[in-house]
């Protein structure tokens, strides 16, 4: 069996193009079986003397590992192998992971989501999408985490809470779902939350408690950042829909 034939995971780093897609992550990785046959496919021939090709130029390169998590090879994704990671190709692994993304967005933002996966940096925001699910949109668990979609999942229910006053964000995070806690968490320990000015950082007392016991139990890295930066709101006014 070639070492290259043991691989099960492809790790994709620093690999830069003329125009980077304002989504495309500086890492990512590949685990689907289909397209790790792909990749293989493309692999350049080994050299004779020892199979690795030099990334000394500095352009990044794919990385091949075993299931172990044994490095088995590494090439810069030139020749064959520039079309299947250029983030710009519409056949390349970069759209295509965009691309499924996207189509597992919630309805009502499927269209927001393919104008991100498309390239577009300011796509038109969704009207009548409640936030809280758009904090279930953020914590979404993905079969395949770091795919090259991973920024995109990030910034994209981001850039649609970021606009949100914070009163009817701690009303979104008492009628959310156990994933949107999830991104609520996310959010409200995200650098779009922690820098607005203290006074749009007062949360009323049941949605800051919602988000200090999920922290806690399920977020322990971001508890410390909302214990400081959630200020409590002079009083929790129950809103009545």
């Amino acid at each position: 069996m070639k070492p290259i034939s043991r691989t099960v995971r492809i790790s994709v780093s620093r690999v830069r193009v003329e125009a980077a897609h304002p989504g495309h992550p500086a890492e990512y990785e590949v685990l689907d079986r289909a397209e790790i046959a792909e990749v293989l496919a493309a692999w350049p021939q080994e050299r004779p003397h020892d199979g690795f090709e030099c990334m000394c130029h500095g352009n990044g390169g794919v990385s091949l590992y075993e299931a172990g998590g044994q490095l088995i090879r590494s090439v810069a994704p030139a020749g064959p192998l520039g079309p299947v990671f250029d983030p710009w190709d519409p056949k390349g692994i970069p759209a295509r992971h965009r691309a499924r993304w996207a189509a597992a967005a919630p309805e009502g933002l499927r269209e927001y989501a393919d104008a991100l996966a498309g390239g577009a940096e300011e796509p038109e925001p969704p009207r009548g999408v409640p936030a809280a699910v758009v904090f279930s949109w953020l914590g979404a668990v993905r079969e395949e985490p770091r795919d090259a979609a991973w920024l995109l999942a990030e910034r994209g229910p981001e850039r649609l809470l970021a606009g949100v006053a914070t009163d009817e964000l701690a009303w979104a995070v008492r009628r959310t779902d156990r994933a949107g806690l999830d991104g609520a968490v996310r959010f409200f320990a995200s650098e779009e939350f922690t820098t607005r000015h203290p006074k749009r950082r007062r949360v009323p007392d049941t949605a800051r408690d919602l988000l200090l016991r999920h922290a806690r139990s399920h977020r322990p890295k971001d508890l410390p950042v909302l214990e400081r930066r959630l200020l409590r709101a002079a009083e929790d006014r129950v809103r009545r829909s």
